[in-house]
């Protein structure tokens, strides 16, 4: 599915009206940061309000809520600090008045408790009690209107509950609030850290409904494509005739590299280089196939897959994600050959020449050849730099001109180095969809582990995509695939769970 920004419409228990005052607060940028900021809106109550998530919420097992964060210079984020601080300012004025004015402070004890009451489980009755006890809004309003509401006893026990409530990463946040002495900043940074109590209740129950969420995916968009199937039964032809492309794939050798003048380089392979080539035919690894094709799709190609027409865009991003991480992985194979085990075995020399490529890779797409030139060069002092500082033999002028060169080469689609990284992501992200993520990195090919980080991320990506597109139409893969593959070569009469 496309990776869209999830908003869910959600009632703002910070909304506050109190006379001519409003409150408006959500969590701050930080865990433990005690300060003036908001705080985000209520959790999610019931399934029905979380299956209106988009469909990613059902297949990203790591999909979570964040609260969206105004920069401080934006005038938004300045409108909005300066709205709450005059908020803050007239409860202080309210309170420090003679006698003391607590008709904000009641709203804002009324918003407190609703807030502690939406993150209590169904089962703690007890403390559902307790809270509706002791935060009996009528009673308060009995006492505030004597002058006799005691703020900072209220403020102690709702610290008390919130510290039962909130989970371990939270503690920390709420001791620091036991040592503020003045009421009003109390009140501010309860808010704020009741906010990140609220996003965390949320997080919870999307991953603990997570399953349902995707059971109810799967099932309502097989009945959407089975209704469209029904009105135009030739609505599976491209998908077949990608699956019939990824068949034929599988009995065509690679093809060899024509460029010797790197062989040196590229020669290691892995294990699980060797281990996948002679795979039988069979419909998972048809299937296996046929996903990776998807990564090399020609864009002016209109006969894409029926069955994948709502995650093409998604597609599409891994393609640019995998193209930057084959250049960055020939970048790094090129230079690793000219640095030196000893420098090359430096973490912070690495992230250098990553960090260098990736600042180039916009520009690679429209210009690679200008692009490559400015890597080389800077590739280049930083090598020459880092030698010198580490007191190791500087590259001579012959060494630093080949190295130049072949980084420059990269930029031509047909370089040995970008084809052969090409092929071993490919072959890592086959592994992923056969043996899964965390096997297939234990085991990367040659020239890949200096990118591990960035893999494991591109293939947990294509993973849950492949994997919830299966689930949802592996029973219309399994019959079209009955028709490409002979039953002596079908091992597996129906299409398993990648």
């Amino acid at each position: 599915m496309p990776d869209v920004e999830e908003k869910v419409p959600l009632k703002d228990p910070g909304d506050a009206e109190c006379g001519s005052c409003k409150l408006e607060a959500s969590a701050p940028t930080g865990e433990n940061e005690i300060g003036p900021k908001d705080h985000p809106p209520c959790p999610i109550d019931t399934v029905d309000n979380v299956s209106k998530l988009n469909n990613n919420t059902g297949m990203n097992r790591d999909f979570h809520m964040e609260e969206k964060v105004l920069p401080p210079s934006s005038l938004e984020g300045k409108v909005k600090e300066t709205m709450h601080d005059a908020f803050w300012d007239h409860l202080k004025e309210q309170l420090s008045a003679t006698p003391p004015d607590f008709s904000c402070a009641l709203e804002l004890l009324k918003e407190i408790k609703e807030i502690l009451l939406s993150l209590l489980l169904p089962r703690q009755n007890r403390l559902r009690s307790d809270i509706e006890e002791a935060l009996d809004m009528e009673l308060l309003k009995q006492k505030a209107e004597h002058g006799d509401l005691d703020v900072p006893h209220l403020s102690k026990y709702i610290l008390d509950t919130m510290t039962l409530l909130c989970a371990p990463v939270r503690d920390e946040a709420v001791q620091k609030l036991e040592n503020i002495t003045d009421p009003v900043w109390l009140l501010r940074g309860i808010f704020q850290v009741l906010g990140l109590m609220k996003m965390d209740m949320v997080n919870y129950t999307i991953q603990s409904l997570q399953p349902h969420l995707q059971e109810h995916s799967i099932q309502h968009e097989r009945a959407t494509f089975q209704e469209l199937l029904n009105k135009q039964p030739s609505l599976l032809s491209h998908t077949t005739k990608w699956l019939t492309q990824a068949a034929a794939d599988l009995t065509t050798p690679l093809p060899t590299c024509p460029d010797t003048s790197d062989s040196a380089i590229v020669a290691s392979s892995s294990p699980s280089e060797a281990a996948i080539s002679p795979e039988p035919l069979s419909p998972t690894m048809v299937l296996s196939q046929g996903f990776l094709n998807l990564l090399l799709w020609d864009p002016e190609d209109e006969d894409f897959p029926e069955t994948l027409l709502m995650d093409r865009t998604q597609l599409q991003e891994l393609e640019s994600q995998l193209s930057q991480l084959t250049i960055l992985a020939s970048v790094l194979l090129v230079a690793s050959s000219f640095s030196g085990s000893v420098l090359f075995g430096s973490p912070q020399f690495v992230d250098k020449l990553k960090h260098i490529t990736k600042d180039m890779m916009e520009e690679f797409k429209s210009r690679p050849e200008e692009a490559m030139q400015t890597v080389s060069e800077q590739v280049s002092q930083e090598i020459h730099q880092s030698l010198k500082n580490m007191g190791l033999a500087a590259l001579s002028s012959e060494n630093t001109a080949s190295l130049i060169g072949q980084l420059q080469n990269i930029a031509k689609k047909e370089n040995c180095v970008r084809s052969v990284i090409d092929q071993r992501i490919h072959l890592f992200l086959k592994c992923c969809l056969v043996l899964g993520v965390q096997r297939s990195l234990l085991d990367l090919p040659g020239g890949l582990t200096v990118i591990e980080a960035e893999l494991a991320e591109l293939g947990q990506k294509f993973v849950s995509l492949t994997h919830h597109n299966q689930k949802v139409f592996g029973p219309y893969y399994t019959e079209i695939l009955k028709t490409l593959i002979p039953p002596a070569q079908a091992l597996e009469t129906e299409v398993e769970s990648l």
